[in-house]
């Protein structure tokens, strides 16, 4: 493993093809046999930093249209919190069903699962098929891992009926020192970007991008007035920037105003501090209260000058649905993903049915909307929102942090790459939009 990260950080990229893979590696892992671990605990009382493992495991064996990725750098998600904690059901279920399809994704149903559904690295070795990369690209992974056997997600690969998450619904994610993923995963690193910045916007990016911008998402136009949850936060830095950059108007709702500065930072104007306003949209546990969903509704138009959103980036779930159905304009569409909160929503279905709104589903992404996701980035048109990066050993707290909400944009984590700031191989490109790429670092 040593020879390998070597050769990448000396730029020998030629030569990685002929180091030998190693039989075992350092990975970050959840067990079996600890899925009980939390039980009768609060969800927001249960530690990461307890159930995620640092620790070496057996290299899997190459498939046909799969490749080995050395991996520099990954990234946290809520996917990989939820698997932390073992919310809402123990990621194992996921492992064994996908071990049933075939002897080959046997693979995957192990006592042990490698976590993690973003990064940036260097191909190590294809398998059969793979035509379209070779060991020593530079690479970042989406995270769709589909089968393609049926005809159901031909036309949308997200509609395969074996559409699965790599890194958590599959095994041998990107929270390691090398990760197995299907070769239309891959796309190339942008250039501009050391490894920790290319590997955090992957997952994110992509979930914006078709939630918000994709014609299978909200089909976002210019002069749309888009409502954003937790703007800039992992999901909602991205929404707000694709907004900007689309020439929509992002309405951005954050906790703080450190949070409020942030979406300045990118760009943004129109900002409600919910904290600072006290909106309480549930009275108590079982009763939301509509007087506050108004009262939102009528700080959105004091802000636009008497428009309501035309699209609502839903992602908190439970606590802002309600809400977020009441604010939509006429004829406007919520678009939904995460329920970081609460899956089970209730909203009044007057403001829905009666103003002829709509609710989009959005679940990650295909592979032409992540590699166009990706393709902003490397334009420089999007940045990553990289906040703070913790090395592999310290994933755990990485991963609190994200639980407890207590970061900004990204949290990255380095794999194999020893320190931040390297991988950059485009060094001008970089210096162009050095402001951009660092306007979350140290929040």
């Amino acid at each position: 493993m040593l020879e390998i990260r070597d050769a990448v950080l000396a730029g020998q990229f030629d030569t990685v093809g002929s180091l030998d893979v190693p039989e075992h590696y350092r990975a970050v892992t959840v067990h079996a046999d600890e899925a009980e671990m939390f039980a009768g605990v609060a969800s927001k009382e249960k530690d990461p930093r307890k159930s995620l493992h640092v620790e070496d495991v057996a290299t899997p064996e190459l498939g046909p249209g799969e490749a080995i990725v050395a991996v520099m750098a990954s990234a946290i998600n809520y996917n990989t919190v939820w698997t932390s904690i073992f919310e809402p059901v123990s990621t194992f279920g996921f492992l064994k069903r996908y071990g049933r399809i075939s002897p080959l994704t046997a693979r995957h149903d192990l006592p042990y699962h490698v976590v993690g559904s973003d990064l940036a690295g260097v191909v190590l070795r294809t398998g059969p098929g793979v035509n379209a990369w070779k060991p020593g690209d530079q690479v970042v992974a989406h995270c769709l891992s589909v089968e393609m056997e049926s005809p159901d997600g031909h036309g949308d690969s997200m509609m395969d009926p074996e559409q699965r998450i790599w890194g958590f619904e599959t095994n041998f994610g990107g929270l390691a020192e090398l990760a197995l993923v299907k070769s239309n995963q891959l796309m190339p690193k942008p250039a501009h970007l050391t490894w920790e910045e290319a590997a955090a916007p992957g997952l994110v990016n992509s979930t914006a991008y078709r939630q918000l911008v994709s014609r299978n998402g909200a089909g976002m136009k210019q002069g749309d007035n888009v409502l954003i949850w937790g703007a800039s936060g992992g999901l909602g830095s991205y929404a707000t920037q694709f907004a900007l950059n689309g020439g929509a108007t992002p309405i951005c709702v954050v906790s703080s105003p450190a949070k409020a500065e942030v979406c300045r930072k990118m760009g943004a104007e129109l900002i409600i501090d919910r904290s600072a306003e006290g909106y309480k949209f549930w009275s108590d546990e079982n009763n939301q209260d509509p007087k506050e969903w108004k009262r939102l509704g009528a700080k959105i138009r004091e802000l636009t000058g008497g428009e309501d959103p035309d699209i609502v980036f839903e992602h908190p779930g439970r606590e802002t649905f309600g809400a977020s159905v009441y604010v939509a304009r006429k004829g406007g569409t919520i678009v939904t993903c995460a329920s970081t909160s609460g899956y089970m929503h209730t909203f009044d279905n007057r403001y829905l049915w009666m103003n002829l709104k709509r609710i989009i589903g959005s679940h990650f992404a295909n592979y032409r909307e992540s590699y166009e996701a990706n393709r902003l980035i490397d334009k420089g048109l999007i940045h990553p929102t990289l906040s703070k990066v913790y090395p592999l050993a310290e994933t755990g707290q990485a991963a609190l942090d994200v639980h407890t909400n207590s970061h900004q944009g990204k949290v990255g984590v380095l794999a194999l790459a020893p320190e931040e700031g390297l991988g950059v191989t485009d060094p001008d490109k970089r210096a162009v939009h050095l402001d951009a790429i660092n306007r979350f670092r140290g929040i």
